[in-house]
């Protein structure tokens, strides 16, 4: 159901018994996600250590089904910093186990381990020297009793009226590849930072993309002297362009000392301290104000700028030399809030996460 739309106050018969299989499937791909949690067993640890110990990528392999949930668990490992590539069993046997080297990893899928297309591959694998990893329903096949490390999935009745097309099987391989290369990103100190490296595109790119690309910078910031008068600088420093709510002030050196916010201004005429408004500005600035650099990650700065509720953050560089202005209302468009309707910003959500970045 889209945005804006309610639902529809009479449902038909045959709507209700198809949102009651439907619900009914996915309760079944999700008690068998379940049940595949408890039964995690070391054997889990020993794919994530022979992994890493390779020098090479991970080669996943599989057919039907099973093949395309390989296709996603290679995308998600070589996005969270493990190298893996797809290999197709049938295109293997037709000159594609040339891109194996005896420094990669196999990691092969099946549910059955019966499959006759990946079996034969297997003795090819082993004369490249070319470890072997098994995703497959149990221990007692052919794959798995070939393979150097065995994680079962154990045995699920698939989903649906008919219980044959693979469903909760699949479920399963997905659940399992995506828990093994989020663990290994994890275990390789695989960051926010790195993470971004690879996704410098679409809504993640820009939610991940440096303050130095979202700052403002150069004519559009106001920077004063902490020795002019408040007066002198609400005269002298102001922008015809995008306005920034807050004046960066330095000292002789040019070194950031302080801010003065729109805010302070306001401040100041409701507890009537016109008198204020000919002394140094350095008198009611806030000294030391929270800086960021210029590298930080958006999803960083965004945290650091919900826990102190702040509009406007100075950014610097390693002199203390301001260089730009990080405003809410740009972080704001970055992060495209339109796309995501009135909702908070995933930035915002995910900031427990990153925050560490």
């Amino acid at each position: 159901m889209s945005a804006g739309q309610s639902p529809r106050d009479v449902i038909s018969f045959g709507d209700v018994e198809q949102l009651r299989e439907a619900r009914r499937i996915i309760r079944q791909e999700a008690d068998a996600l379940g049940r595949l949690a408890d039964s995690l067993d070391p054997s889990f640890c020993d794919a994530v250590r022979a992994i890493r110990a390779a020098t090479g990528c991970v080669i996943v392999t599989g057919i039907g089904k099973a093949g395309l949930i390989g296709q996603k668990i290679v995308a998600t490992l070589a996005s969270t910093g493990t190298r893996a590539h797809f290999l197709h069993p049938t295109e293997a046997r037709h000159g594609d186990l040339g891109c194996i080297g005896s420094d990669d990893i196999a990691l092969i899928l099946s549910n059955s381990g019966e499959t006759e297309e990946l079996v034969t591959l297997i003795p090819v694998l082993k004369s490249l020297r070319v470890p072997i990893i098994a995703i497959t329903r149990d221990d007692q096949n052919s794959l798995a009793r070939q393979a150097d490390v065995v994680v079962q999935i154990g045995q699920h009745q698939e989903a649906g009226e008919l219980g044959l097309a693979p469903s909760c099987s699949t479920t399963a391989m997905l659940a399992l590849g995506d828990s093994l290369a989020l663990v290994l990103s994890q275990s390789k100190g695989f960051t926010a930072r790195d993470f971004a490296v690879y996704h410098p595109a679409g809504s993640l790119g820009r939610q991940l993309c440096p303050v130095k690309e979202v700052m403002r910078s150069g004519n559009q910031l106001r920077i004063a002297s902490e020795n002019e008068t408040v007066r002198e600088v609400m005269i002298h420093h102001s922008n015809p362009g995008r306005r920034t709510g807050a004046v960066i002030l330095t000292n002789e050196t040019g070194r950031l000392t302080g801010l003065f916010t729109d805010s302070d201004l306001a401040r100041m005429f409701e507890t009537r301290r016109d008198e204020q408004l000919d002394q140094p500005i350095r008198q009611v600035m806030t000294c030391n104000p929270i800086t960021i650099g210029p590298d930080v990650l958006l999803p960083e700065a965004i945290h650091l700028m919900s826990e102190r509720k702040l509009s406007e953050v100075p950014v610097i560089d390693k002199d203390r030399n301001p260089i730009g202005m990080l405003d809410i209302t740009d972080v704001l468009q970055k992060v495209d809030v339109a796309e995501h309707g009135s909702g908070t910003p995933p930035a915002f959500e995910s900031r427990r996460i990153l925050r560490t970045a």
